[in-house]
């Protein structure tokens, strides 16, 4: 699979991602990185513990990596998510989570497809 098809399976801006880093070998290779990004685990765990500070400055930082990258779909949900927990409160989340862990689950799948993991 190619960085543009990875792309393309998971609803990504490869064009736009592509323009912003100018060239094919480094969006691959921040794609790549992406896998070993903190933010979903720290929002997983932020959220566990009722950890409003916590779960809100990750789904923050989540949201900017997934904007900087184009990862559209994840970026979307994350920052609905995010727009949720401004208030530093858990509570009303967990739908919203859901879809987050469900476009991290799909992209990071293609992504290891991608590398070869």
């Amino acid at each position: 699979m190619t960085i543009k098809e990875c792309y393309e399976k998971v609803g990504s801006d490869y064009d736009g991602v592509l323009k912003r880093l100018g060239s094919e070998a480094l969006v691959k290779r921040f794609a790549v990185k992406f896998l070993n990004d903190p933010s979903f685990q720290e929002l997983t765990d932020g959220l566990a513990a009722q950890d409003g500070e916590k779960a809100f400055r990750a789904a923050y930082t989540l949201k900017g990596v997934c904007l900087n990258l184009g990862f559209t779909e994840l970026y979307k949900v994350s920052a609905e998510l995010t727009e949720v927990l401004r208030g530093r409160e858990t509570a009303g989340s967990d739908e919203l989570y859901a879809q987050v862990k469900e476009q991290y689950t799909t992209l990071t799948d293609a992504i290891r497809e991608l590398a070869g993991n």
